[in-house]
């Protein structure tokens, strides 16, 4: 079994939003406390983080991770990216490698030159890039991925398959013409969905339903969710086929395709 813990499954603004008063920002629901989003992934001693945003350190002390073996990234927007220096804690033995399509660690590295030099300085994240190829499964210990590019408005970006549960976040095509076959027989999808209203770079959540049903998903949850549509309400239209992940929502995931 692999387990999956959402570590946040929020926008880049975060749940609560600063300044905002709406009724999901002021509900207290801890269902709708949303910080931005990522996840831990495990399987038999295996540890992996995708994406580290701006609350990662407070993430990774909730979930108790005290070891990783890497962090793939989906992309270099900044709610995805910028709790990258707390990964320093993990690396004072040896580099912590980091997975990526190539422009998107080629963009990271421009941001954080310092991580990925060998420089004499001590107190920086000392990190490896690996670079993947769309759709070429590679192994981080006992955990195989598989990096699906789906577009993001005009950015191709990466979600990640992993025996028979994906992770697609901030998507606004799956490109399903040409990631059909390597996204047959998924069971457990992971989806962004950011509210009702049309976005440009985001599905909606009627558009992620349509996405996961021509996936062929049997189970759904979305992640990426904005403050316009409380945990309940999303719950109370779509479930049971779809529903709200939320903060530390832990998931177990058969690996057996």
């Amino acid at each position: 079994m692999t387990r999956i813990e959402f570590l946040g499954t929020g926008t880049s603004h975060g749940v609560p939003v600063i300044g905002c008063h709406c009724p999901v920002c002021s509900s207290a629901d801890p269902h709708d406390k949303r910080w931005r989003s990522s996840v831990l992934i495990e399987r038999d001693g295996t540890t992996v983080v995708i994406d580290t945003g701006y609350e990662f350190r407070l993430q990774a002390l909730r979930a108790g991770i005290d070891r990783l073996d890497a962090v793939l990234y989906t992309h270099q927007h900044s709610d995805h990216l910028m709790g990258l220096d707390d990964l320093r804690v993990f690396t004072s033995e040896e580099k912590l490698p980091v997975y990526g399509l190539g422009p998107v660690l080629d963009s990271i590295s421009r941001i954080f030159p310092y991580a990925f030099d060998d420089m004499p300085y001590k107190g920086v994240p000392r990190l490896a890039k690996r670079p993947v190829e769309e759709r070429v499964p590679f192994r981080v210990g006992s955990l195989e991925f598989t990096a699906i590019p789906v577009m993001h408005g005009c950015m191709r970006i990466a979600g990640y398959r992993f025996g028979r549960a994906a992770y697609i976040t901030d998507a606004s095509d799956i490109l399903l013409d040409e990631n059909r076959k390597a996204l047959e027989g998924i069971h457990t999808l992971v989806i962004g969905a950011l509210r009702d209203k049309p976005h440009w770079s985001h599905f909606t959540f009627d558009q992620a339903v349509e996405a996961a049903k021509a996936i062929g998903a049997e189970e759904v949850w979305f992640t990426h969710i904005n403050h316009a549509t409380s945990h309940a309400e999303i719950e109370r239209r779509y479930a049971p086929y779809a529903r709200p992940a939320y903060d530390t929502l832990v998931l177990e995931v058969d690996d057996e395709r």
